[in-house]
């Protein structure tokens, strides 16, 4: 299925109304994941997802009638890291929304965006129904137009959402996908080993001091649209020419914790980031692959990492839907571009052995990456491709550059 084909199945359920439950740029979709077995460290990992496995039937459903604080306490019962709420070892999945159910059809959806949102804002939710606070009207998905994850992720990037439920013929809600759906039944291993953290990190971080009160922390996660603030201690160090802050990372809060205050009933102007935030930090640096931001976020059950380095000069955040970007056709070519520069170096004897070895490897992986660049442009201009060959270009794709690296001595 092609990216117009499955715009063209996207539907917009529910009564007339703004769609604002879109994300920033900086940081589309970080759903959470259940651990899963995690992908073998050899061969090529990525295989034909089901498409039904990346469907989420455990959606919680509301009516519109339901009293908000009803609906926080639904999505909140859930497990979370945070300070103040113990930590259980279970695998329970966690709900990062709920659908407004009307007569069988999906008429509205409510995230823990907007319980932010309205923490922010310092609304009384304790007067307030499901209705009053709803997205409508909402995107949905047809069942049988979900052939293709691809397709899917460029309709949350074109939609700018990160929950898409899926519906049946009859607009009956089946369940909801998002990219912590779609990671589950991905193996990402070879290509995420290609990658490095700084090529998807974001380093526009939002953070606050250990004393800044929880409500500010929403009200920042409000005002620049993201779902953590990182708890610094800042220390400046005197230079010839300036003045350099370092960023020693203490802890988080996400917006998950601030579902789970609400929850629980907290007087949020009372506590502070450092009664809440999770810690102590596991800290990654620009330099580590992908692929171990990845096993780090499965072994220890959290949907981001910070990234620091120049000694807390430099910070950074990167996300579960960071490592999901490297499935993008698009992406990929940031891929070969790194490869062309290996190459350039290759050809002016920089990084490879000289004469006729380094003559080879060069002519080896120019012929790889053709092919690469070969089977993504087949893959973009494929209209009407079937799922089987469209699989068959994406892991001919990863085989070559797999074998490029090798070539280049990665």
């Amino acid at each position: 299925m092609t990216f117009d084909k499955a715009l063209n199945l996207v539907s917009t359920s529910g009564p007339g109304g703004a769609d604002d439950h879109g994300v920033s740029d900086a940081e589309v979709a970080d759903e959470d994941f259940d651990v899963t077995a995690a992908a073998q460290a050899d061969g090529l990992q990525t295989v034909t997802p089901m498409m039904t496995d990346a469907i989420d039937r455990h959606v919680l459903k509301v009516t519109p009638d339901w009293a908000l604080s009803r609906a926080i306490a639904a999505i909140g019962a859930v497990w979370s890291n945070c300070g103040l709420t113990a930590a259980s070892g279970g695998s329970s999945r966690k709900a990062s929304c709920a659908l407004v159910i009307d007569h069988g059809e999906i008429v509205g959806i409510f995230t823990e965006r907007d319980i932010v949102r309205l923490t922010a804002d310092n609304v009384d939710l304790g007067c307030l129904t499901v209705a009053d606070v709803m997205t409508s009207p909402v995107k949905t998905l047809q069942q049988s137009a979900f052939q293709d994850i691809f397709a899917v992720l460029f309709l949350f990037r074109r939609y700018r959402i990160r929950h898409l439920p899926i519906v049946d013929e009859r607009n009956h809600p089946v369940g909801i996908v998002t990219p912590a759906s779609i990671r589950r039944v991905l193996r990402p291993a070879n290509l995420l080993k290609m990658r490095r953290v700084a090529d998807v990190m974001s380093s526009s971080v939002i953070h606050a001091s250990p004393d800044t009160p929880v409500i500010e922390l929403a009200q920042q996660m409000a005002t620049h649209r993201v779902s953590c603030i990182v708890i610094v201690e800042v220390e400046s160090h005197p230079t010839p020419s300036d003045e350099l802050q370092a960023f020693t990372p203490m802890g988080i809060v996400t917006e998950r914790d601030l579902v789970q205050f609400q929850a629980m009933e907290l007087d949020l102007r009372r506590l502070t980031a450092q009664d809440v935030m999770s810690a102590p930090l596991f800290l990654l640096e620009p330099t580590d692959s992908l692929w171990t931001a990845h096993q780090e976020m499965q072994t220890r059950r959290v949907r981001r990492l910070v990234v620091s380095w120049n000694w807390g000069s430099g910070l950074g955040i990167v996300t579960q839907t960071s490592l999901l970007r490297v499935f993008d056709p698009i992406e990929m070519y940031g891929i070969i571009e790194s490869m062309q520069q290996t190459l350039h170096q290759i050809g002016d004897g920089s990084s490879a052995p000289s004469g006729v070895a380094r003559s080879e490897s060069a002519g080896r992986v120019t012929d790889l990456m053709f092919e690469v660049e070969t089977q993504l442009l087949s893959l973009s201009n494929g209209a009407d491709l079937p799922l089987e060959e469209r699989q068959r270009l994406i892991d001919g794709a990863l085989k070559s550059l797999q074998k490029a690296q090798s070539a280049m001595g990665g």
